[in-house]
């Protein structure tokens, strides 16, 4: 599901349609066409949908002998995935190197709650389910408020049901299934202190990703361009040592690898901070010891632009 721009500057997204079902070549040409066209080329794939899509995404990646193509399937609900597609392809208007911007994926990630409003548990299988909601799934009129990430989370919804929710500002969006209810728009959302609401259209994916088509989906995203920018930016960037490009995190996105295992005790040895995730988006970290990313993302840096402006494609 692509969503529609956030601004202006929201490059646009290219969907691969029946990736797995068109035949091999046709796959390798429209892959193959974007990659020659705009450099580098990141795909978010839900993981959704069927292994066949992710083989034959791997199968296409093997042939063209590239390693311009990153194949990202964060563990996020349909509508949270689309969110974050969308973060992209806003940045992707930034200078911002293609390793930055595909790395800059998995930190995003961190900062997107997303979950929806059921009308049956019975099927769920991406959040832990007692047996007695189970049981009070089955009740006529049911409904339960469920947060998939970034932790699980599960309500009945009643008088006193509530969800922990982001605690930095957010807008909502919202998605509408068979069964709407007011409770995330009337409830949640000023709960959640959201600082504005949408609606669009509940993804294709999402009735089987939440085991009912009885649902509204939520996300509580950060909007602001200049917000993402500057999380991105904040984190300390590393070269990657097997195929040389700018990557933030712990992974190259283009080809897995990993940093060597460096000694504690060598010279020039860095370790990371162990308040990594406390600082909230929107606060000033340009003050010493404040680090804006999670585990893994390494220590704060000072944004720099100056890299040379190109368009990239985000596929989704």
């Amino acid at each position: 599901m692509a969503l529609p721009p956030q601004d202006e500057r929201t490059m646009p997204a290219v969907v691969l349609q029946d990736l797995d079902r068109r035949p091999l070549e046709q796959a390798l040409a429209e892959l193959q066409s974007l990659v020659d066209q705009h450099g580098h080329v990141i795909v978010v794939c839900s993981q959704a949908l069927p292994e066949s899509v992710e083989r034959r995404l791997h199968t296409v990646r093997a042939l063209l002998e590239t390693d311009r193509i990153a194949l990202f399937r964060p563990p996020l609900p349909p509508l949270g995935l689309a969110v974050l597609a969308r973060q992209l392809r806003q940045l992707a208007s930034c200078d911002l190197s293609p390793g930055v911007l595909a790395s800059a994926g998995r930190l995003l990630t961190h900062y997107i709650h997303a979950g929806a409003l059921l009308g049956s548990v019975a099927r769920l299988d991406h959040v832990p389910v007692g047996l007695k909601s189970h049981a009070r799934s089955w009740m006529p009129g049911s409904q339960f408020g469920v947060v998939a990430h970034p932790v699980p989370q599960l309500v009945r919804i009643g008088p006193e049901a509530a969800l922990d929710g982001p605690e930095f500002g957010t807008w909502l969006l919202v998605a509408k299934g068979q069964s709407p209810s007011d409770w995330v728009a009337g409830t949640l959302a000023p709960s959640w202190r959201v600082q504005g609401l949408r609606e669009t259209p509940l993804p294709a994916e999402s009735p089987g990703w939440w085991g009912t088509g009885r649902l509204t989906e939520f996300c509580a995203y950060l909007p602001d361009l200049s917000v993402l920018y500057q999380l991105v930016t904040s984190v300390r960037q590393s070269t990657c040592h097997w195929c040389g490009i700018d990557v933030i995190g712990d992974r190259c996105v283009f080809c897995s690898a990993t940093p060597p295992v460096h000694d504690a005790t060598s010279p020039g040895y860095e370790t990371t901070s162990p308040g990594y995730g406390t600082t909230s988006p929107g606060q000033d970290t340009t003050s010493p010891g404040h680090d804006t990313a999670p585990p893994g993302y390494g220590a704060r840096r000072d944004a720099a632009l100056g890299h040379r402006r190109e368009r990239r494609a985000l596929s989704g």
